[in-house]
């Protein structure tokens, strides 16, 4: 795309390139594992950090009051993070959280991460050493990703990579999409328990 173009377009046809890329397939696996989630009565539990965190915490009011699932994110309860990062180090945070919350086979762990988890960059190994949990106890994992979707892609049960369709706008494009694919899920027929205020006005 001409770097004459304005911002505003390029940015806005960037944004509808990604949209006609979707993996939708991915998306319908998701839907598929959370309404098994639903059905047995299992927990979700969403991670993220930095941006993704912002998003954990909105989707876990979402899942919570739309789909009437039962959801948490640890980074909700700030004074647990904290301490945890504190005494425990930051790798190890979410997956001591996930340990002292009983996280089961019948769970399921959602991330939403840019690029999904890395070791051998040493970029959101929290992520990494949850989600290595996560497989050993045999909970579901899915996720929301950016580029190669990292680690989470690699070991997940469905995950949605955002297409990169600009490697300078891989962030804000990625984490905007992650919030209209929750929105898309929890509103999702299958999953939708109640309903949305502003539609029940009508």
């Amino acid at each position: 795309m001409s770097t004459k173009t304005p911002y505003t377009q390029r940015y806005l046809n960037e944004a509808m390139l990604i949209m006609n890329r979707l993996d939708l397939t991915a998306i319908d696996t998701l839907i598929d594992l959370l309404v098994s989630l639903k059905g047995r009565g299992g927990r979700l539990f969403f991670l993220g950090a930095g941006g993704g965190a912002g998003h954990a915490s909105h989707a876990v009011n979402d899942f919570r009051k739309i789909a009437n699932i039962e959801a948490y994110t640890p980074t909700d309860n700030v004074s647990e993070l904290t301490a945890r990062i504190n005494d425990e180090g930051w790798e190890s945070c979410y997956v001591n959280w996930l340990r002292g919350s009983r996280l089961s086979s019948s769970d399921m762990v959602f991330v939403f991460s840019v690029g999904g988890g890395s070791l051998e960059h040493n970029v959101s190994p929290n992520l990494v050493r949850a989600l290595e949990y996560a497989k050993e106890v045999g909970a579901t994992i899915g996720g929301v990703v950016g580029r190669d979707g990292g680690y989470t892609a690699r070991v997940a049960d469905a995950c949605v990579v955002i297409p990169t369709v600009n490697p300078k706008t891989v962030t804000p494009h990625t984490e905007s999409f992650q919030a209209l694919i929750w929105h898309l899920l929890v509103s999702h027929p299958r999953l939708q328990s109640s309903a949305m205020k502003w539609e029940s006005l009508d």
